[in-house]
């Protein structure tokens, strides 16, 4: 274990951040630290099988607020989130039998998967009343843009209407998601405007002398050259790409 200010590329860093080592030896380790982390409602910064990412529960509306504060990015701006597998997926949206095709064919990997959130009951928020969803159309309520509440699914972060999910192809992400048992803000390590990296050191460049930084840093060294992951939307019938990242969807 190691702290920011002991690496000499760093020395401008006045914060102490925990930075773990990645080696084959404490692989178990690191996954325990990890998990305990996430489960006390820490920003780890890992490695995934696409760019170096935040991780953190998506469940814990403290800890996805400290994501939003470390990317400065804009409340609006939602984040994908990395679950275990398909099963766990249901629990946030509807699939398909079409969707639910396509899904099997593209995870675990580099494919983020836009879906419709299934609609559920909200839970009250101090101060407001309450309505439940309706099938027809969305309530006072739901399209306020001042709502703190949380859908009864539980997760933070995202849309009420739609949801960026993603089964990641990476041993230690996927031991981290088996352990928790919680779904995970999956979003790349970069502050907002500047690009994500596969590098470490300029993943940790980013987030000198700023406010906010994650609790954790999980250094695997630099990852093989990547881009993020590709996003597509399955919402209609037509499949849409939002973003064409490391695998090209039209090849799969």
């Amino acid at each position: 274990m190691t702290n920011w200010h002991d690496c000499a590329s760093l020395s401008l860093i006045i914060f102490i951040v925990e930075v773990l080592k990645l080696t084959k030896r404490n692989f178990k380790q690191v996954i325990e630290k990890s998990v305990e982390a996430i489960k006390e409602g820490k920003v780890i910064i890992c490695p995934t099988d696409t760019v170096y990412g935040l991780l953190a529960n998506a469940k814990n509306k403290k800890a996805v607020n400290n994501i939003f504060k470390i990317k400065k990015r804009p409340k609006n701006k939602y984040f994908p989130i990395f679950v275990k597998n398909l099963k766990t997926a249901i629990k946030f949206t509807k699939i398909n039998k079409y969707q639910e095709k396509i899904l099997k064919k593209v995870w675990p990997g580099k494919i983020t998967a836009v879906l419709e959130r299934k609609r559920t009951k909200i839970y009250p928020v101090r101060g407001q009343r309450v309505w439940a969803r309706t099938q027809r159309k969305q309530t006072p309520l739901e399209i306020s843009k001042s709502l703190t509440g949380q859908t009864s699914n539980g997760v933070y972060g995202v849309s009420r209407k739609s949801i960026a999910l993603r089964i990641p192809k990476y041993k230690l992400i996927n031991g981290i998601l088996a352990k928790t048992d919680l779904p995970l803000i999956g979003t790349s390590a970069n502050t907002s405007g500047e690009k994500p990296s596969t590098k470490i050191r300029k993943v940790l460049n980013q987030f000198k002398k700023r406010e906010g930084l994650p609790d954790l840093v999980l250094d695997a060294g630099n990852l093989e050259n990547s881009k993020p992951s590709t996003v597509i939307d399955l919402r209609q019938k037509k499949i849409k790409i939002i973003r064409q990242g490391e695998i090209k969807f039209d090849a799969i």
